[in-house]
Protein backbone atom coordinates (compact mmCIF):
# COMPACT_ATOMS: atom_id res chain seq x y z
CA UNK A 1 0.00 0.00 0.00
CA UNK A 2 1.10 3.52 -0.83
CA UNK A 3 1.64 6.37 1.23
CA UNK A 4 -1.17 8.01 -0.43
CA UNK A 5 -3.99 5.07 -0.72
CA UNK A 6 -3.02 4.71 3.54
CA UNK A 7 -3.46 8.21 3.81
CA UNK A 8 -6.62 8.14 2.16
CA UNK A 9 -7.66 4.78 4.32
CA UNK A 10 -6.87 6.52 7.29
CA UNK A 11 -8.78 9.71 6.45
CA UNK A 12 -12.26 7.40 6.55
CA UNK A 13 -11.33 6.64 9.91
CA UNK A 14 -12.22 8.12 13.21
CA UNK A 15 -8.79 9.97 12.94
CA UNK A 16 -10.20 12.78 11.53
CA UNK A 17 -12.82 12.63 14.76
CA UNK A 18 -9.85 12.27 17.23
CA UNK A 19 -7.79 15.17 15.34
CA UNK A 20 -11.06 17.66 15.92
CA UNK A 21 -11.74 16.73 19.40
CA UNK A 22 -7.98 17.06 20.71
CA UNK A 23 -6.83 19.81 18.22
CA UNK A 24 -6.80 22.25 21.49
CA UNK A 25 -6.09 19.96 24.39
CA UNK A 26 -2.87 20.57 25.88
CA UNK A 27 0.37 18.80 24.99
CA UNK A 28 1.31 15.23 26.79
CA UNK A 29 3.19 15.11 30.44
CA UNK A 30 6.16 13.36 28.82
CA UNK A 31 6.64 16.17 25.86
CA UNK A 32 6.92 19.00 28.33
CA UNK A 33 9.02 16.70 30.81
CA UNK A 34 11.79 16.10 27.93
CA UNK A 35 11.64 19.61 26.77
CA UNK A 36 12.21 20.87 30.39
CA UNK A 37 15.13 18.47 30.59
CA UNK A 38 17.05 19.85 27.62
CA UNK A 39 17.08 23.66 29.64
CA UNK A 40 18.52 26.04 27.60
CA UNK A 41 18.80 25.44 23.68
CA UNK A 42 22.51 25.79 22.58
CA UNK A 43 23.72 29.05 21.02
CA UNK A 44 24.38 27.36 17.40
CA UNK A 45 20.60 27.35 17.25
CA UNK A 46 17.43 25.88 18.38
CA UNK A 47 17.40 21.59 19.23
CA UNK A 48 15.55 19.36 16.54
CA UNK A 49 12.76 17.32 17.21
CA UNK A 50 10.44 14.32 15.64
CA UNK A 51 6.98 14.11 16.58
CA UNK A 52 5.71 10.60 15.68
CA UNK A 53 1.95 10.75 14.81
CA UNK A 54 1.34 14.33 15.56
CA UNK A 55 -2.06 14.27 15.04
CA UNK A 56 -3.57 17.93 15.45
CA UNK A 57 -0.14 18.70 16.58
CA UNK A 58 -0.55 19.05 20.71
CA UNK A 59 2.86 18.18 21.19
CA UNK A 60 4.26 19.99 18.10
CA UNK A 61 2.80 23.55 19.49
CA UNK A 62 4.33 23.20 22.69
CA UNK A 63 7.94 22.22 21.42
CA UNK A 64 7.46 25.76 18.78
CA UNK A 65 6.25 27.17 21.19
CA UNK A 66 9.68 26.56 23.69
CA UNK A 67 12.02 27.49 20.51
CA UNK A 68 12.52 24.11 19.33
CA UNK A 69 12.73 22.81 15.48
CA UNK A 70 9.90 20.15 14.72
CA UNK A 71 9.82 18.13 11.99
CA UNK A 72 5.85 16.40 12.51
CA UNK A 73 4.57 13.71 10.88
CA UNK A 74 0.92 12.26 10.87
CA UNK A 75 -0.55 9.34 7.91
CA UNK A 76 -3.41 11.77 7.67
CA UNK A 77 -3.28 15.05 5.97
CA UNK A 78 -5.92 16.06 8.64
CA UNK A 79 -3.79 16.52 11.18
CA UNK A 80 -1.10 18.35 9.91
CA UNK A 81 -3.57 20.94 8.02
CA UNK A 82 -4.74 21.60 11.56
CA UNK A 83 -1.32 21.94 13.26
CA UNK A 84 -0.45 24.44 10.64
CA UNK A 85 -4.11 26.25 11.21
CA UNK A 86 -3.29 26.25 14.75
CA UNK A 87 0.34 27.62 14.79
CA UNK A 88 1.19 30.73 15.51
CA UNK A 89 2.90 32.64 12.37
CA UNK A 90 5.79 33.28 14.24
CA UNK A 91 6.62 29.51 15.14
CA UNK A 92 5.97 28.52 11.67
CA UNK A 93 9.40 29.00 9.99
CA UNK A 94 10.30 26.29 12.53
CA UNK A 95 8.33 23.61 11.65
CA UNK A 96 7.95 21.55 8.89
CA UNK A 97 5.47 17.91 8.18
CA UNK A 98 5.21 15.28 6.65
CA UNK A 99 2.08 12.68 5.57
CA UNK A 100 3.94 9.27 5.71
CA UNK A 101 2.86 5.89 7.47
CA UNK A 102 5.18 5.38 10.41
CA UNK A 103 6.38 2.15 8.50
CA UNK A 104 7.87 4.20 5.79
CA UNK A 105 8.99 7.33 7.60
CA UNK A 106 12.70 8.10 7.28
CA UNK A 107 13.56 9.07 11.16
CA UNK A 108 15.99 11.70 11.06
CA UNK A 109 19.01 12.26 13.50
CA UNK A 110 17.52 13.85 15.95
CA UNK A 111 17.76 15.95 19.97
CA UNK A 112 14.22 14.09 20.60
CA UNK A 113 12.20 11.64 19.39
CA UNK A 114 8.54 12.25 20.52
CA UNK A 115 5.73 9.33 19.84
CA UNK A 116 2.47 9.50 22.28
CA UNK A 117 0.15 7.01 21.59
CA UNK A 118 1.14 6.26 18.12
CA UNK A 119 3.59 3.24 18.74
CA UNK A 120 0.71 0.69 20.16
CA UNK A 121 -0.98 1.40 16.44
CA UNK A 122 1.82 -0.62 14.79
CA UNK A 123 1.14 -4.45 13.67
CA UNK A 124 3.54 -6.44 16.08
CA UNK A 125 5.38 -7.34 12.84
CA UNK A 126 6.38 -3.57 12.64
CA UNK A 127 7.05 -2.85 16.29
CA UNK A 128 10.79 -3.99 16.70
CA UNK A 129 11.75 -2.26 13.94
CA UNK A 130 10.40 0.74 14.29
CA UNK A 131 11.84 0.78 17.78
CA UNK A 132 15.16 0.16 16.11
CA UNK A 133 14.99 2.97 13.53
CA UNK A 134 13.44 5.59 16.45
CA UNK A 135 16.78 4.22 18.48
CA UNK A 136 19.28 4.67 15.45
CA UNK A 137 17.98 8.32 15.13
CA UNK A 138 19.05 8.77 18.61
CA UNK A 139 22.73 9.73 19.83
CA UNK A 140 24.06 10.29 23.57
CA UNK A 141 22.38 12.54 25.21
CA UNK A 142 19.24 13.05 22.94
CA UNK A 143 16.07 11.69 24.25
CA UNK A 144 12.60 9.53 23.86
CA UNK A 145 9.78 10.45 24.56
CA UNK A 146 6.08 8.45 24.32
CA UNK A 147 3.11 6.97 25.77
CA UNK A 148 3.06 3.05 25.21
CA UNK A 149 -0.02 0.75 25.97
CA UNK A 150 1.16 -2.37 28.39
CA UNK A 151 0.08 -5.73 27.82
CA UNK A 152 -3.11 -5.06 30.40
CA UNK A 153 -4.68 -2.62 28.09
CA UNK A 154 -8.00 -3.11 26.23
CA UNK A 155 -6.67 -2.73 23.47
CA UNK A 156 -4.14 -5.72 23.54
CA UNK A 157 -6.09 -8.30 22.30
CA UNK A 158 -6.75 -6.22 18.89
CA UNK A 159 -4.75 -7.88 15.79
CA UNK A 160 -3.27 -4.91 14.77
CA UNK A 161 -2.10 -3.32 18.04
CA UNK A 162 1.02 -4.13 20.13
CA UNK A 163 1.16 -3.98 23.29
CA UNK A 164 4.04 -5.36 25.51
CA UNK A 165 4.82 -5.75 28.96
CA UNK A 166 6.85 -3.31 30.38
CA UNK A 167 9.75 -5.22 30.93
CA UNK A 168 9.74 -5.61 27.09
CA UNK A 169 9.34 -1.32 26.64
CA UNK A 170 12.32 -1.22 29.12
CA UNK A 171 14.57 -3.31 26.96
CA UNK A 172 14.11 -1.09 24.04
CA UNK A 173 15.93 1.67 26.05
CA UNK A 174 18.68 -0.34 27.02
CA UNK A 175 21.58 2.34 26.79
CA UNK A 176 19.08 5.27 28.33
CA UNK A 177 18.89 6.39 31.24
CA UNK A 178 15.04 6.43 32.26
CA UNK A 179 14.54 10.26 33.24
CA UNK A 180 10.23 9.74 34.13
CA UNK A 181 8.05 6.79 33.96
CA UNK A 182 4.65 6.61 35.07
CA UNK A 183 2.78 3.22 34.74
CA UNK A 184 -1.08 3.34 35.39
CA UNK A 185 -4.30 0.85 34.67
CA UNK A 186 -7.70 2.10 34.94
CA UNK A 187 -11.30 2.17 33.39
CA UNK A 188 -11.54 5.55 31.34
CA UNK A 189 -12.98 6.39 28.38
CA UNK A 190 -11.19 7.48 24.84
CA UNK A 191 -10.50 10.99 23.47
CA UNK A 192 -14.06 9.84 21.84
CA UNK A 193 -15.96 8.90 24.89
CA UNK A 194 -15.44 4.77 23.72
CA UNK A 195 -15.37 2.79 27.21
CA UNK A 196 -11.50 1.74 27.51
CA UNK A 197 -9.75 -0.50 30.26
CA UNK A 198 -6.05 1.73 29.96
CA UNK A 199 -2.79 0.40 30.97
CA UNK A 200 -0.68 3.50 29.51
CA UNK A 201 3.13 3.88 30.32
CA UNK A 202 4.78 6.92 29.94
CA UNK A 203 8.36 7.61 29.51
CA UNK A 204 11.22 9.75 28.63
CA UNK A 205 14.77 8.73 28.96
CA UNK A 206 18.18 10.45 27.50
CA UNK A 207 20.87 8.27 25.84
CA UNK A 208 23.76 7.76 27.94
CA UNK A 209 25.51 4.85 25.51
CA UNK A 210 25.73 3.97 21.87
CA UNK A 211 25.36 0.24 21.48
CA UNK A 212 28.43 -1.48 22.15
CA UNK A 213 30.66 1.61 23.11
CA UNK A 214 31.17 2.52 26.74
CA UNK A 215 29.44 6.54 27.59
CA UNK A 216 30.68 9.27 24.72
CA UNK A 217 31.77 12.61 26.47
Amino acid sequence: MTDENASENASETHWPDYYEVTAERPSWTTTKTAAEAFGEHRADGPRFAVDLGCGAGRDTRELLRRGWRVLATDMTPEGPETLWRLTPEGDRERLETEISTLQDFEIPACDLVNANLILPFQPTDDYATTWARILAALSVGARFSGMLFGDKDQAADEPDMTCPPPDVIRGYLDGFEIEYWNEKEEDGQTALGDDHHFHLIEVVAVRRTLPGNGPVG
